[in-house]
């Protein structure tokens, strides 16, 4: 029988390595996980109390394929009070997660045969989620010199054109962001060239003295996506949104309609008060910088010298090929004589991500602080 071709796309290697530290804690013994990008709080207090209230209201079915008014009504202040952006509640729409919104937006913006560029090393699922419906991914080798964000000599210097170009700041797994000024000029090359840019700002709210910059701010154009799931603490929840440009809309809600007839309504009636939380969230984000300042420091110590500037998100990406050209069998090492799961580069670079590793900081301070005491020992006795 026939087996379509669109599901012949990589695995998400952090999860396998997620599967075999799984397997590691059946058998008794400790992880360190340093290798999800999830947040080890959970929701905030306010957002499980929302959550108990509809439950007991039992009004649990289906919403708006768009989100319910009062959720898309609550973002579009986010991006007022946050932000200084006026975005209207009828350009936001909620999706089941980021992943969810990616999957809309893509299928909106782009036909089969079109080329979108991004930044390599970059979050994979962009790739794997294009080559599945049918567009072709075209990545744009970055580096240190380019901050491993893209760049308009990157793109002007493609042999063929592109009609669309993903950008994220803060990035995965980089952690690095995009000035202002190089969003702007990325965002007026794509209006130029009839380029769509999709934006991903996920980890917005996660930035380490680096003012984040809304891509709805300099280019109407844009597909801005964001998600619960990174600040605000929320990932089970599966909800995201995006600020949807004028000449989607109508294309994203039939969509929706059709793939998913709406996001999950217990995760958006409480969501509404997450909105509210910045003071319970903040202090996460306080616990990050600490977690941050403490690999930046301690990973030095353990031979880790070259790091990506991590001005965002919660992850230092480390280039190891003085270590290794084998970053799965690296981290499986590191995993058997240490305990600590971290993720290899080839999640996010296919041709170069073999010398490099991901570490998240997510977690605990004490996780942290006792992943670098480990990893400073593994290393003395390499």
């Amino acid at each position: 029988m026939k087996v379509s071709r669109r599901g012949n796309v990589p695995p998400f290697f952090v999860m396998e390595v997620m599967r075999a530290a799984f397997a590691r804690e059946r058998a008794g013994l400790e992880v360190l996980h340093l290798e999800v990008g999830q947040p080890s709080t959970g929701a905030p207090a306010a957002v499980l109390e929302a959550a108990k209230a509809a439950l007991d209201a039992d009004k649990l079915g289906y919403t708006d394929a768009l989100g319910i008014p009062p959720l898309r009504e609550a973002i579009a202040r986010w991006y007022r009070d946050r932000y200084g952006v006026a975005v209207p509640a009828e350009r936001i729409a909620v999706t089941t997660g980021s992943s969810g919104a990616f999957q809309l937006g893509f299928l909106a913006a782009f036909d089969p045969g079109d080329r979108v560029a991004m930044a390599s090393p970059s979050y994979p699922a962009y790739r794997h989620t294009l080559t599945a419906i049918g567009v072709e991914p075209v990545e744009l080798p970055t580096g240190p010199e380019h901050r491993f964000q893209p760049t308009v000599a990157l793109l002007e210097a493609l042999d063929t054109p592109v009609q669309g170009l993903i950008v994220a700041s803060p990035a995965n797994p980089t952690g690095t962001m995009l000035s202002r000024e190089d969003l702007n000029e990325l965002a007026g090359w794509c209006s130029a060239n009839g380029v769509r840019m999709v934006s991903d700002e996920i980890y917005h709210g996660l930035t380490y003295g680096t003012e984040a910059v809304t891509a709805a701010e300099v280019s109407p154009g844009a597909l801005v996506v964001n998600s619960f799931s990174k600040y605000f603490s929320m990932t089970g929840w599966r909800l995201g949104w995006m600020v949807v440009p004028d000449d989607l809309i109508r294309s994203v809600e039939c969509l929706a309609q059709n793939l998913f007839i709406s996001a999950p309504t217990l995760s958006q009636m409480a969501a509404v008060a997450a909105f509210g939380c910045t003071s319970e969230l903040d202090a996460h984000v306080a616990r990050y910088a600490r977690n941050r300042d403490r690999l930046l420091r301690e990973l030095p110590r353990a031979g880790f010298t070259r790091l990506a500037p991590a001005d965002g998100a919660f992850y230092i990406y480390a280039d190891v090929g003085d270590m290794t050209d084998d970053s799965e069998a690296f981290c499986r090492r590191l995993l058997d004589d240490t305990g600590i799961a971290a993720t290899p580069g080839v999640d996010f670079d296919p041709a170069r991500g073999r010398r490099f590793v991901r570490f998240s900081f997510a977690g605990s301070e004490d996780t942290i602080a006792e992943a670098a005491r480990r990893l400073i020992a593994w290393r003395a006795q390499a």
